[in-house]
């Protein structure tokens, strides 16, 4: 019964429409979901941001093959980008994700406007099954709720790969992981931005000879505040906090500067470090904001007793999981990261970087919920260690168990470059993002590899059943 039923893919984003592309080549039917309308809709969003990484490791090896493939109608002529290009949230859109959900072999399978809102199980005999239900489970169909323009839909599928990402749902700027008291009235009004503007191009004129608190010590709040800087040293009335919180220190955000792997990233610490030392960024160390009161500004209140009266409140403090949607199903999620049981000590984000976090697949990534796998961004949890590559290589391990190739899901690698400081809080990627700086332009050179290794070329982490092959010198992380 369960073969007649398709894959279900959440989210339309790299890695779903990579699981998408994997499926199609093994012949299976799939059916992606997409809240956004279009692909990539969460990526564009913060279209004007570059990754870290190249297009060298944005390109999944399946949807590749798909891309440049001839079949019917389709003349296989898409044209791949350079791969020592870094591109942008928007090029990632334009150059890859839209072709590709345009294939004519993925385009049909693809709904838009579809927010899954339950994922649970229903029995051979149409019964439903929630989380205590044990009788029945075997052999039983998950059943995909959506919210759509016409009404709720439900879906039946043999398993379900969930690759929807963190971006809609950020942690809060209050203290201890809750909202502070007024967060909710203040974002309302409008006080609280996104957690990526753009100072240098849409948000200009809001942004312009305004006093602007940035809270967050990852690699987003550093690309904020360098776009606040460029933006101050033509709008000197422009007032820019930095608001550390806890006990995390600014000069981890600096990073390895010129002695990154990633060249980029290394520019963004480097930046940063030159906006503070000038004055033109003010640092508020230990950070702790418990509540907000609106008035013609928004006034922060500090668990220390200090206030802060600010124009916009960025909240650069990292997303969470969408658990929501799965509270009817079986999972062995760590109490702490909120990723999958075994994979959580691999990606500890005090333990490991991108570059150390080991190559994984399907037995990793398995619930005792049967056939039902978070990927992607997603399955890092609250660790802010995942690489896109990461996320490529996980799909394709569970696509090859969903059809029955143990052997393949079971052979995981993974090619990255070394990563050397890694520390980031935008959706739990280490992709991105990066600053504008020129450096980080068309002509950076592909990331060369740490001394550490002794090698030139990329690292390769190989995994069959637990065993490693390739090199583990990497540099170790630094948390923000």
């Amino acid at each position: 019964m369960n073969q007649t039923h398709p894959v279900v893919v959440i989210g339309a984003g790299p890695v779903g429409l990579a699981a998408a592309a994997h499926l199609i080549e093994r012949h299976e039917e799939v059916r992606v979901l997409e809240a956004g309308p279009s692909a990539g809709a969460s990526m564009t969003e913060w279209g004007h941001i570059k990754l870290f990484s190249t297009w060298r490791y944005n390109i999944d090896a399946a949807a590749r093959r798909l891309l440049e493939t001839p079949t019917g109608d389709y003349a296989g002529d898409w044209e791949a980008p350079r791969e020592t290009r870094l591109p942008t949230g928007s090029d990632m859109v334009a150059e890859y994700l839209k072709p590709l959900a345009e294939h004519p072999a993925l385009a049909p399978n693809i709904s838009y406007g579809h927010r899954v809102i339950h994922v649970t199980r229903v029995g051979v005999d149409g019964k439903g099954l929630d989380k205590a239900s044990s009788k029945g489970r075997t052999g039983s169909l998950l059943l995909v709720r959506t919210e759509t323009g016409t009404g709720t839909v439900d879906i039946l599928a043999r398993a379900v790969i969930d690759a929807s990402g963190t971006w809609h749902t950020p942690n809060p700027a209050g203290r201890s992981g809750i909202e502070a008291l007024g967060e909710r009235e203040a974002r309302a009004a409008g006080f609280i931005t996104s957690p990526l503007p753009d100072p240098l191009g849409a948000d200009l004129e809001q942004f312009a000879g305004r006093t602007i608190l940035v809270l967050g010590a990852g690699h987003s709040a550093a690309n904020t505040l360098i776009s606040l800087g460029r933006l101050r040293q033509k709008h000197p009335d422009t007032q820019i906090f930095w608001g550390v919180r806890g006990a995390a220190s600014p000069v981890r955000l600096y990073g390895g500067g010129a002695a990154d792997q990633l060249p980029a990233r290394g520019q963004l610490g480097t930046s940063l470090r030159r906006f503070v030392e000038n004055g033109s960024i003010t640092i508020l160390e230990n950070v702790a904001l418990t509540d907000m009161t609106l008035g013609e500004m928004l006034t922060v209140g500090l668990a220390d007793g200090r206030t802060l009266d600010v124009d916009f409140l960025v909240p650069a403090t990292g997303f969470r999981p969408n658990l929501e949607m799965l509270s009817e199903l079986r999972l062995n999620l760590d109490e702490i990261v909120e990723a999958p049981q075994a994979l959580a000590p691999l990606i500890d984000p005090e333990f490991h970087s991108c570059g150390t976090v080991e190559a994984h697949g399907e037995r990793m990534l398995a619930h005792p919920e049967k056939d039902f796998y978070i990927v992607g961004m997603k399955s890092y949890g609250r660790a802010p260690t995942f690489l896109m590559a990461t996320g490529y290589e996980q799909v394709r391990s569970i696509v090859a168990s969903l059809a029955g190739d143990r052997v393949a899901a079971d052979l995981v690698e993974l090619e990255l470059p070394e990563t050397g400081v890694c520390s980031t809080d935008l959706g739990g990627s280490c992709d991105l993002p990066n600053s504008v700086e020129s450096a980080a332009s068309c002509s950076v050179p592909e990331p060369e590899t740490a001394a550490c290794c002794g090698t030139s070329e990329p690292v390769t982490i190989g995994f069959a059943t637990g065993t490693l092959h390739g090199h583990s010198e990497l540099v170790t992380d630094q948390r923000a």
